[in-house]
């Protein structure tokens, strides 16, 4: 009779691939996947009960900036809740190697103005014993994270290193030199461990001083010789993340995408629909299937729902009058609530906050996620708070106040910045070369927690709107994801590959309502999603999150080889 490790038994597997559904038992040994099928006359010194349960390849979630949080969270919180057991870090071209001595404060201060970290944090964190990007990934390593993480080398730093302050100055380029500095570091990051390179030319992306982040403003001189690095650093299939300038520069960044996928990346960008017509749609749609189909590599990823910044007594009022900002001085969410209950305390926040303009056509964006367990994210468009002032007969700004009083300060608003034309974002989503998941766990953390995006798809999205199936959708955030990044063995459930597993109570799967807790160092605090559903998440054959709760496990891998050509 075999003796397995583990045997995940009566469970439906949905294994990846996009096949359908099947019933089928998982045996695990060595932390790869050694058995599937019928294992009821098999032993195993630890059994899981997947009865009316569903089994899947762990998560891969392809937008995060847990680079610094590692340091103090190895459990990677919240990705962890939510069923994510790879991770890629240095998105947005934010990272903090390579560096040279003496620079860690620039990049720590880079990050807490592009990502909303704190420096403070950052720098204490961290113990900064690296300068190369593979002495990076080392450090990562030794802090033995409960995930596996792959790592991205920054633009931000690259350039930083290379040219110096000028490196955030509209027109300036980069002269032979420097360009050849910044080729060698980025061939030598890949070299080292790194998936690929990453770069902002977003317009939201600053450093402290205004300026936009390092990269924005390079040329398409530089960004070729960047892709061609990374090809002659690691191979072809590696990647180039960009999140790009689309609203005043489409052509640009379509031109960009499409001579990296020529030269051999692996080209990913952070897209979505817009609000007019069908957003764009048959255009990305037309764009993406044609260099897909002609073997240049270009994938999206998107938001799984309107989003965009959470407005409430946490860390942002959306209202900057005195009162307002003696308010949020306050250490504590309590203590404000209490605050707003003193007498006249209440009605002087809502008379500034009408004689400072209120929210005027915001409040058309803005939609409360409620005051229960599980978060309302309104995708029926019953609620924005000028529906409920409209109804109530009163001033947006005093619903908003009254409703903060009423929960205790516990409701958040949502701003719908993105995706807020929620069927053009859904036909966005449907495309072949898009992953719907833009969490970016680790970062905005007093701002907003997508990071439970595989949740929020698994459940909201495919459950119980049908904008997937089950198996597409699972699909698209395991097998496509680790294909994008080139992961070997992972990504579906088969004999010989990696465990990274998820035993998921696909009825109850939910979201919770986002807590604002203290756990940073120095005492900061953020905002945090946990979930319900989840019974198991493996990582290499190790449990490390049960039912919601860490088990103290933290088997995560630093992945620096990659499946290339």
């Amino acid at each position: 009779m075999a003796t397995h490790e583990t045997i995940i038994s009566g469970g439906t597997l949905v294994d990846g691939t996009g096949a359908e559904p099947r019933r089928a038992d998982v045996a695990i040994d060595g932390g790869r996947i050694s058995r599937i099928g019928d294992l009821s006359g098999a032993e195993a010194g630890e059994t899981i009960d997947a009865t009316d349960r569903l089994v899947t390849p762990g998560f891969v979630d392809l937008h995060t900036h847990l680079d610094a949080q590692i340091g103090w969270d190895p459990e990677m919180r919240p990705s962890s809740y939510h069923g994510v057991t790879t991770a890629l870090i240095g998105n947005c071209g934010v990272t903090f190697a390579p560096v040279k001595d003496g620079t860690q404060r620039y990049l720590a201060e880079l990050m807490e103005a592009v990502e909303d970290i704190a420096a403070d944090a950052i720098m204490d964190g961290l113990p900064w014993n690296w300068n190369s990007f593979g002495e990076y990934l080392d450090t990562v390593q030794s802090l033995d994270p409960a995930l596996n993480v792959v790592g991205l080398a920054g633009h931000s730093a690259i350039r930083f290193e290379a040219m110096g302050d000028k490196s955030c100055d509209e027109g300036v380029q980069a002269d032979d030199a420097e360009l050849q500095r910044i080729v060698d570091l980025v061939r030598e990051s890949v070299a080292e461990g790194a998936v690929g390179f990453s770069t902002s030319r977003f317009l939201g992306h600053r450093v402290p001083d205004g300026r936009l982040t390092p990269g924005t403003w390079a040329d398409a001189r530089e960004t070729r010789a960047i892709q061609e690095a990374v090809v002659a650093g690691g191979g072809r299939g590696g990647l180039f993340q960009v999140a790009p300038d689309m609203a005043t520069r489409a052509r640009i960044e379509r031109e960009m995408f499409e001579t990296g996928a020529e030269i051999g990346c692996q080209v990913l960008f952070s897209g979505g629909a817009g609000r007019e017509g069908d957003g764009g749609v048959a255009s990305w749609s037309e764009f993406l299937q044609r260099n897909n189909e002609a073997g240049n590599r270009i994938t999206s990823i998107c938001h799984t729902r309107p989003s965009g910044s959470f407005f409430g007594l946490a860390q942002q009022t959306r209202l900057n009058t005195p009162a307002w900002n003696e308010l949020m001085k306050l250490p504590s969410i309590a203590d404000r609530v209490a605050r707003m209950k003193e007498p006249g305390v209440r009605e002087t926040l809502i008379r500034e906050g009408i004689e400072a303009g209120g929210f005027g056509e915001v409040a058309r964006m803005l939609h409360p996620l409620g005051m229960e367990q599980y978060p309302d994210y309104d995708l029926e468009r019953q609620n924005s708070l000028h529906k409920l002032a409209e109804a109530a007969g009163k001033d947006a700004v005093e619903v908003y106040v009254d409703r903060l009083i009423e929960s205790e300060g516990r409701e958040l608003w949502n701003l719908w910045a993105f995706g807020g034309q929620l069927r053009n974002q859904w036909n966005y989503m449907r495309l072949p070369h898009v992953v719907p998941m833009l969490g970016d766990a680790g970062a905005h953390v007093g701002q907003f927690t997508d990071a439970d995006s595989p949740t929020f798809l698994l459940a909201q999205l495919t459950r119980d709107r049908g904008v997937y199936s089950l198996q597409e959708a699972v699909h698209r955030i395991t097998q496509k994801s680790a294909d994008v990044l080139g992961l070997r063995e992972r990504g579906a459930l088969r004999e010989g590959w990696h465990a990274d597993v998820n035993v998921i109570n696909y009825e109850k799967l939910t979201s919770c309502h986002p807590e604002y807790v203290n756990d940073f160092p120095h005492n900061g605090g953020r905002l945090v999603v946990k979930s319900e559903g989840y019974d198991a998440t493996m990582v290499a054959g190790k449990v490390v999150i049960r039912g919601g709760e860490y088990t103290g496990n933290r088997p995560g891998e630093v992945i620096r080889e990659f499946a290339r050509g």
